[in-house]
């Protein structure tokens, strides 16, 4: 571990020289930064690591079973387990999706769940991403660095092997695929703010990296225009690009980052898309309340890993409970991602705290609330170089092709601030690596 820790400096310098960097747009302006590593790894012990991977697999199942359900016959609404103001209401919904079965009828193939563990020891859900969550590749190229700077340190700890992400991908769009055709990668391009994640996953599954424009539809059928206009027929697509930018005559009719026509094609059954669109109805902060009842209802089981305790001022009762006790609580806009639209009680003043009442009183679907997590800290080695601990939590990533599993690593992220629970990479935050014990 020792050799671990004095590599972090270099390990950080390598992974600049190979362009493992990540973009943020703000105020108009594209900032591309590093996404600072550290080398003090979280150990997940191996008996925690299997009730870890029972929890996510029964989750994202039922969370799987709710997809098909609200895009085709609706029973968890008609049955009232999720009321209709938050699936037809949500953002993430697509009525342009409804009747339409993915390929194998898999939504979710890439869901990123967001966990943290509580001082108790219990581990908590905070967060379902089920649209186009990334990170995995940041963990994999850390751990392939300093296996070359530090060898030593994994001869001596029982870690499991992370090097299978890229093999579990292919395998799962490979099945997607149905043997269509070549499975590709879509990225928006190099100003998108995952680009290296893109570019790395298509090395490492052998998937050809697609631009926009690169991809055409005929008669029905997604083809890929090579180097020398030649076409290829693709059988699936791993797509990173926003569901209402992918097809300009469906969606966004000014998206220059699509392919026209590519849901005449997906509807027709003759591409996969992954993951599926319309997937946003399931991860929508407000739908997350109900995935606890998802699971009773679609699978008869009860929850292995519970949520974070929260409250939706939909209904009267937690209504109440949040108006009297706002101060307290961390208050979440459900439409908000990475890390922004997250208001914590405690840190405002009087005024911005009746301001706040007043817009959860407008506008009460907006909103949820949680009760503050203490969660776990782990040390990071600070700017002086010592040991300092900081807030983390953990985004493990499921796959769902032929059957659902969970990678044996995932992305810790910390805050770089000694004061923040905010964690995000666009808030500044930095990673470290997951090792997942053997024994």
């Amino acid at each position: 571990m020792k050799d671990l820790l004095k590599c972090r400096d270099s390990v950080n310098r390598w992974m600049e020289r190979y362009g493992v960097r990540f973009g943020v747009y703000k105020n108009g302006v594209f900032n591309e930064q590093l996404f600072p590593f550290d080398a003090i790894p979280r150990q997940i012990p191996a008996d925690e690591w299997k009730m870890l991977e029972k929890g996510l697999i029964q989750r994202v199942k039922a969370l799987n079973m709710f997809l098909y359900d609200i895009y085709h016959s609706k029973r968890i609404v008609t049955d009232g387990v999720v009321p209709k103001e938050f699936t037809y209401e949500s953002k993430g919904y697509m009525p342009e999706c409804e009747g339409i079965t993915p390929s194998r009828g898999i939504y979710s193939h890439i869901s990123g769940i967001d966990l943290v563990q509580a001082k108790d020891g219990r581990w908590l859900i905070l967060e379902d991403n089920l649209r186009i969550p990334s990170g995995a590749s940041y963990p994999m190229i850390a751990r392939k660095v300093t296996r070359k700077a530090a060898p030593q340190t994994f001869r001596d700890n029982l870690v499991a092997d992370n090097r299978n992400y890229g093999d579990m991908l292919k395998e799962m769009m490979d099945y997607i695929n149905e043997g269509r055709g070549i499975n590709v990668i879509l990225t928006p391009g190099r100003y998108n703010s995952a680009f290296f994640e893109h570019s790395y996953l298509a090395e490492q599954t052998g998937a050809t990296l697609a631009f926009p424009g690169d991809l055409i539809v005929e008669d029905g059928n997604v083809y890929f225009i090579g180097l020398y206009k030649e076409k290829v027929r693709v059988g699936a697509i791993y797509r990173r690009v926003s569901d209402e930018y992918l097809d300009p005559l469906a969606f966004e009719p000014t998206s220059l980052l699509g392919v026209p026509n590519l849901m005449e094609a997906y509807r027709a059954g003759n591409v996969g898309v992954i993951n599926a669109l319309g997937n946003g109805v399931a991860d929508d902060k407000g739908i997350y309340y109900f995935v606890p009842k998802m699971i009773r209802y679609y699978l008869e089981e009860e929850p292995i890993l519970q949520n974070a305790p929260t409250y939706l001022p939909f209904f009267k009762e937690d209504f109440e409970y949040i108006i009297n006790n706002v101060e307290k609580l961390v208050i979440k806009d459900v439409a908000e991602a990475g890390g922004y639209g997250v208001m914590f009680g405690r840190d405002m003043t009087p005024e911005r705290l009746e301001e706040v009442k007043n817009l959860i009183i407008k506008e009460p679907r907006r909103w949820i609330a949680q009760e503050v997590v203490d969660f776990i800290d782990l040390d990071i080695i600070d700017e002086t170089g010592n040991p300092s601990p900081r807030k983390c939590d953990l985004r493990a990533f499921v796959i769902t092709g032929k059957e659902t599993k969970v990678w044996k690593s995932g992305l810790t992220r910390f805050s770089r601030n000694p004061n923040s629970f905010v964690v995000n990479s666009s808030q500044g935050g930095g990673f470290k690596d997951t090792w997942v014990m053997e024994k």
